[in-house]
């Protein structure tokens, strides 16, 4: 005899694995576009990401981490100007609205690539991956440049 309760429970077990199952195959509406790091000088342990991450998809969705096998640490951050002085601080969240492209450039919201793990040389291209808060995972990558496209 099956018992309500236990059907319940297995009902919402199936629920969930079917929404899990939905964000894991979740069509590629957000990329990374035209992906590129400065060159940093000498052997400075840091370096700069820039691109274009487009949202294609019907709804919001929001950056909240990126990785790259290339570097030990990467993190968003945004520079900007407040009273003359520039200063940079780390973003923890990035939405961006259906249908909308955010540039990441220099002077502006940007990567900040720690640690590097290879040899940067002018060419070399990256790896990066960025994470959303619905599990979603961006797949993109880094052109190594001595200056901007």
């Amino acid at each position: 005899m099956i018992t309500k309760p236990f059907v319940c429970v297995l009902l919402g077990l199936c629920a969930f694995a079917a929404s899990a199952s939905a964000v894991a195959d979740a069509p590629a509406c957000v990329s990374l576009r035209d992906g590129w790091v400065r060159l940093p000088p000498g052997a400075m342990p840091m370096a700069a990401g820039y691109g274009r991450i487009r949202n294609d998809c019907r709804e919001t969705v929001v950056v909240i981490a990126a990785g790259s096998k290339a570097f030990g640490d990467v993190s968003l951050h945004e520079t900007t100007l407040v009273d003359g002085v520039s200063r940079m601080r780390a973003v923890e969240r990035l939405p961006i609205a259906a249908g909308v492209t955010v540039e990441l450039k220099p002077g502006g919201l940007h990567l900040m690539l720690m640690q590097p793990e290879v040899a940067l040389s002018e060419g070399k291209v990256l790896p990066l991956r960025l994470s959303l808060e619905d599990g979603r995972k961006v797949d993109g990558m880094l052109k190594v440049r001595k200056a901007a496209p």
